[in-house]
């Protein structure tokens, strides 16, 4: 989905980075073609400086995403997730991010989270990035306690896991 999106876009660079900005914060469009979060508008001077480009890109893109049926349909439910991601060091919580082989291999989620839930240890939130929105999806567990040394290595032997990092 992500690339046929991008597809729409490939003659402007500037608008598939708008596109992804918005992708990437869960940010819609309205029926007036202003974007918003909730029901929070943004401004576009905003979105323009953030994916580095002219104001008028960010018209252009979101006219775009109104004349089009299937852009339209996304754009228009698309909303952001709070995530403990970034508050974890704060909340003095915990953080496994795991980059896998093949996002759309089945029981991925199910397999880590079981793995850390079968030691007792209670998960905050769990993030997953589809696959079909980025190009190199993660996986993100927060958890109330640093996960043990031997817990890492049994998720790391895990043959669909690519790497793991802890925050």
């Amino acid at each position: 989905m992500f690339d046929e999106i991008m597809q729409k876009f490939e003659d402007s660079p500037g608008q598939q980075d708008v596109i992804r900005l918005l992708l990437e914060r869960g940010f819609s469009v309205n029926a007036d073609g202003r974007v918003v979060s909730g029901g929070i508008e943004i401004p576009n001077t905003g979105i323009a400086r953030e994916a580095d480009v002219d104001r008028r890109v960010v018209n252009a893109t979101t006219d775009a995403i109104l004349e089009d049926d299937d852009l339209r349909r996304i754009f228009r439910n698309i909303s952001s997730v709070p995530s403990l991601l970034d508050l974890a060091p704060v909340l003095d919580l915990h953080a496994v991010t795991v980059t896998v082989r093949a996002a759309d291999e089945a029981g991925i989620v199910s397999t880590v989270t079981s793995a850390i839930a079968d030691r007792d240890i209670s998960i905050r939130q769990v993030l997953s990035e589809d696959p079909e929105f980025t190009d190199e999806p993660k996986l993100y567990v927060i958890t109330d306690e640093e996960l043990p040394g031997d817990l890492i290595n049994e998720i790391r032997r895990l043959a669909f896991v690519r790497t793991i990092e802890l925050a």
